[in-house]
């Protein structure tokens, strides 16, 4: 299995980045808020 060294770095510096911008400007919450609504699968537990 080859990785791809460059462009992993290069798509975790980004992720990083807006991740520190949005917490920064205050609606990484919005943001994470939205990725669980717009979730296709969802785990659900019966008990």
């Amino acid at each position: 299995m080859t990785v791809r060294w460059r462009q992993l770095l290069v798509s975790l510096s980004l992720w990083l980045l807006a991740e520190l911008v949005l917490n920064w400007v205050g609606i990484d919450d919005l943001v994470d808020y939205s990725e669980y609504l717009f979730e296709r699968q969802a785990i659900v537990f019966y008990v």
